[in-house]
């Protein structure tokens, strides 16, 4: 991908008392009192503002917070608790500056926070005037914010039309060096997992993998709907009946090159769903009318296992049973643990996949840990996004 790197414009010392708009992503949890509650994306974003320091620019930093109504800006909106955090972090004042689309005063050697930029009328409907009015504010524009990537907003994507440079921050860089090695020039086999509830939320992805991958392992509800397409009882199992005919032909797609989607041999059953349900190992040809399938089982968690350690790229996104009751966690851990002993390169995304990464301790044995969510999944399902196609536009034609 041609992009111009944030990273290379401030070793070059082109970025001496410049003006950079960093696009960040600081929408972080905050106590009832106004209190930043967990900094993980605050600290993300400190690499590229100090780096924007370090080289002598002036520099603006932005995000959304919450859910705000643009034109009506209301205290809980107000980014100051991440500006407070910031300040602690960096060990310098940060100053929030709000009404600054028609000016923004800010020295070099200094860093402001912008107010929240959803407020902004227009934002989300990437109005033109209102992108203009903010690349006129810079020299330089960072988009440094992955979980944004699919949105086309005036902060994220009409900016970067206009900004004299358009350039990726080192977040949004090591996002799309981790999914081109990933997905455009994998090491074989590539084997995706990709669990969840609904067939139906993830059939698109389903879609697109079923042509690239050599394995694409399914868990939980998803794996369910498969169970079905191949012939399989799943008693009263969270399923999609309707979308069976989707998952033969994924199936059928795989099959066609020599590829394969490993169906369940053993599940783990409960008549109810609740963490003290007795958990019962069934094979999957015995499952009952009454049964809930809520994990896959241990003699296919080895197999999926063996496959992974075998693997030269893993993707990750989902767990394959319901892992937050300890009771039908196995098939989770065992898949967790697999490709934590992989020699592939792994990259997971996607809010319970970071969570059973955290629950199971193993986060330095993924290469890559995608904090994009929805943009992580646009990715998968093969779409370019917004950023990365403006982002490129702007790399061949500065």
């Amino acid at each position: 991908m041609s992009i111009v790197r944030f990273a290379d414009l401030a070793q070059s010392g082109a970025l001496k008392n410049k003006r950079v708009f960093i696009r960040a992503d600081l929408n972080v949890p905050l106590t009832p009192d106004g209190q930043v509650s967990e900094d993980t994306r605050i600290r993300a974003s400190l690499p590229c503002i100090r780096q924007a320091l370090d080289a002598g620019a002036a520099v603006m930093v932005t995000s959304h917070l919450g859910r705000p109504t643009e034109g009506q800006f209301k205290p809980e909106d107000s980014l100051a608790p991440v500006a407070r955090r910031m300040s602690e972090l960096l060990g310098r004042d940060v100053p929030v500056v709000a009404n600054w689309v028609d000016g923004v005063q800010v020295e070099p050697g200094q860093v402001v926070i912008l107010e929240n930029c959803r407020v902004n009328v227009g934002e989300k409907k990437n109005s033109p005037d209102l992108a203009r009015k903010m690349a006129a504010l810079c020299d330089v524009f960072v988009h440094d914010a992955f979980g944004t990537a699919h949105r086309a907003e005036a902060s994220t994507y009409g900016i970067a039309q206009f900004a004299p440079v358009a350039c990726a921050g080192p977040l949004l860089s090591a996002e799309i060096d981790a999914l081109d090695r990933a997905l455009a020039a994998p090491k074989r086999p590539l084997v995706a997992i990709v669990a969840g509830s609904k067939v139906s939320t993830k059939l698109t992805i389903l879609q697109a993998l079923s042509s690239k991958v050599d394995g694409l392992i399914v868990g939980g509800g998803i794996a369910n709907t498969f169970l079905l397409a191949a012939g399989l009882p799943i008693g009263k199992s969270l399923a999609e009946p309707d979308l069976v005919d989707a998952a033969q032909a994924v199936i059928a797609d795989m099959k066609a090159r020599g590829a394969e989607v490993p169906i369940p041999e053993d599940v783990v059953c409960a008549k109810s769903f609740s963490a003290d349900a007795t958990a019962t190992v069934k094979a999957a040809t015995e499952v009952a009318d009454d049964d809930l399938i809520l994990d896959i089982g241990p003699k296919t968690a080895v197999r999926l296992a063996q496959q992974l350690k075998s693997a030269g790229t893993i993707v990750w996104n989902g767990p394959v049973g319901v892992f937050e009751f300890d009771a039908f966690a196995k098939g989770t851990e065992a898949i967790a643990r697999a490709i934590a002993e992989s020699d592939a390169f792994s990259i997971a995304g996607g809010g319970d996949t970071l969570a059973a990464i955290a629950k199971y301790g193993i986060e330095k044995q993924v290469n890559y840990i995608s904090t994009g969510g929805g943009a992580f999944l646009e990715v998968l399902e093969g779409k370019t996004l917004p950023a990365f196609e403006v982002l490129t536009q702007r790399g061949q034609n500065p």
